[in-house]
């Protein structure tokens, strides 16, 4: 049928119709609600066949040709869905979100409307320590008797930064420079609308366990509570193919190569100095002057991923 004599409908999908407008809860005070979207898994088949054109009958069934689609990285049919939301978060975590430039958005103004006068709490048990390996990332959790006291400090200078808004909101201070010391902590709220080719790039980054706690609620929410129903066999390939996969580069597939070595009739110690020297080679071996060695990310990330794969490590698990 050509696309002439096609009869045009609006695509309906009765999970995403029945949470039209419901609040999805995230943190203390957030939250996260579908406004409208656009198509679905039939869609992205539907666009896919006719840039294909009638060579492409062999991959006749949606799932398959979704997964094909996935796997091989063409993404143009996946953009023809689009999902839009109503988010409210924290503005640290809200910084985050804005990175994703792909994004239509329309936020919320304290230069016309007065802030919003919510800020996220954080309880006793939830301080994390920074990470000593991440510079960017966190690690395990403070005592809960100091949390508490965190959480009391924190509260307190909550009262106060609103305090003090409110008071240069009566002395008629404009409303764009009242604002400027409220915390990070204070709530947002923005219309959020993305295709749904750069929301998987969204969400795999944001779903990922090196993530900000914060943001990674948020997105595993929009990804398992609104994605995963919307169109559940690109999700099923997204799932199979990005979030829970490992991608591998020239150096690492180099490196297993090597390894894989170690059970065969080659000698260890031959094997093994093949390793070392490749990684060398690589520039994963640097050591410092007491012979230990430095740091290395590449060569950190390395070790994660033949872990994964069952490989032993030649050189024993390094700090990265």
């Amino acid at each position: 049928m050509s696309v002439e004599a096609e009869k045009i409908k609006r695509v309906s999908v009765p999970a995403l119709d029945e949470m039209l407008g419901v609040q999805f809860k995230a943190l203390d005070d957030g939250f996260i609600r579908v406004i409208d979207y656009m198509g679905n898994d039939g869609a992205i088949v539907q666009a896919a066949r006719i840039s294909y054109g009638e060579g492409t009958k062999h991959i006749s069934e949606d799932r398959g040709l979704i997964r094909y689609l996935m796997r091989h990285r063409h993404t143009t049919p996946i953009e023809q869905c689009e999902l839009k939301i109503h988010i409210r978060m924290p503005m640290d975590a809200w910084r985050q979100m804005i990175r994703h430039r792909m994004a239509s958005v329309n936020e919320y103004s304290t230069r016309y409307s007065e802030a919003i006068d919510s800020k996220q709490k954080t309880p006793a048990g939830e301080w994390r320590l920074q990470d000593k390996k991440n510079k960017q990332g966190s690690g395990d959790f403070l005592p809960v008797d100091i949390g508490k006291m965190l959480s009391e400090d924190e509260a307190g200078f909550h009262d106060q930064a609103q305090s003090l808004y409110e008071k240069r909101l009566e002395a008629g201070v404009a409303r764009e420079q009242a604002r400027k010391d409220l915390p990070l902590s204070t709530y947002t709220e923005a219309y959020w609308k993305i295709d749904l080719h750069n929301l998987l790039h969204y969400l795999s980054l944001r779903m990922d366990a090196h993530a900000q706690k914060e943001i990674r609620e948020y997105a595993t929410i929009i990804g398992e509570k609104i994605v995963a129903p919307w169109v559940p066999l690109v999700w099923e390939a997204f799932k199979d193919y990005r979030l829970n996969a490992i991608a591998l580069s020239a150096l690492d597939i180099e490196m297993l190569f090597l390894m894989r070595q170690i059970n065969s009739a080659i000698p260890v110690e031959s094997v093994t100095r093949n390793v070392i020297t490749t990684g060398e080679r690589f520039g994963w071996f640097e050591r410092r002057t007491d012979g230990t060695l430095k740091p290395n990310r590449e060569r950190t990330e390395f070790e994660q991923k033949a872990a994964k794969l069952g490989f032993d490590i030649p050189w024993g698990r390094s700090e990265g």
